[in-house]
C-alpha cells in the first residue's frame, strides 16, 4: 500500500506542477526572460501565430481600461508605453508605470442619457511594432489596465507613385 501510494505521488506530482504554472510558462522558454510583474502591476504576454512573411506585418499595442462615459464625446487616458531592453538577453518589454488622468472632448451632452461601458485607450500615436512569431510580446501595466493588440498587414501590391 505504502509503494503504491508512492508511485501514485511520484506520477501525480508533474501533472500538479504543470497545471500550477501560469499559462503559457511551460509552452515558452523564452518567457523566463521576462520577470515576473511587480506588486500592483499585471504582465501580459501575447504570443503571435508563425507568417509566411513576418515583415509585411506589424503589431499594435492596446491598452487601456473598461469606464462608463457617455455616447459621444471622444476619451483617452494619459500615459506613456515604454520599452525597456531586458539585460543579458536583447528581448523588449513594454511598460506602463502609471494610467494617466482621462481626458476627452466637452461636446454637451444629455445629463439624463445613460452611459455606457466603453474601452477608453491611451492617447497619442499608435503602437505598432515589429512582428515575431518566435518572441512573446510581453506588457506590465498597472492592475486593473487591459492589454489588446491588432495585427495589421501591408497590402501585397505596392502602387506606383506620381511625380510632381
Amino acid at each position: 500500500m505504502k509503494t503504491t501510494t508512492i508511485l501514485l505521488a511520484l506520477l501525480v506530482s508533474p501533472v500538479l506542477a504543470l497545471a500550477a504554472a501560469p499559462p503559457g510558462a511551460a509552452a515558452d522558454p523564452n518567457l523566463k526572460a521576462f520577470p515576473p510583474a511587480e506588486a500592483g502591476m499585471t504582465r501580459f504576454v501575447i504570443n503571435l501565430t508563425a507568417q509566411p512573411d513576418e515583415a509585411a506585418f506589424k503589431v499594435e499595442l492596446v491598452v487601456g481600461q473598461m469606464v462608463k462615459t457617455d455616447a459621444a464625446n471622444r476619451y483617452f487616458f494619459g500615459g506613456t508605453l515604454e520599452t525597456e531592453t531586458i539585460q543579458g538577453w536583447g528581448f523588449d518589454r513594454y511598460i506602463l508605470r502609471r494610467l494617466g488622468p482621462m481626458a476627452g472632448t466637452l461636446m454637451a451632452v444629455d445629463p439624463n442619457a445613460p452611459k455606457l461601458d466603453r474601452f477608453i485607450t491611451l492617447g497619442g500615436e499608435p503602437q505598432l511594432l515589429r512582428y515575431n512569431s518566435r518572441l512573446p510580446l510581453v506588457v506590465y501595466v498597472p492592475a486593473g489596465v487591459e492589454v489588446r493588440y491588432r495585427v495589421w498587414k501591408a497590402d501585397p501590391d505596392a502602387k506606383p507613385a506620381s511625380q510632381g
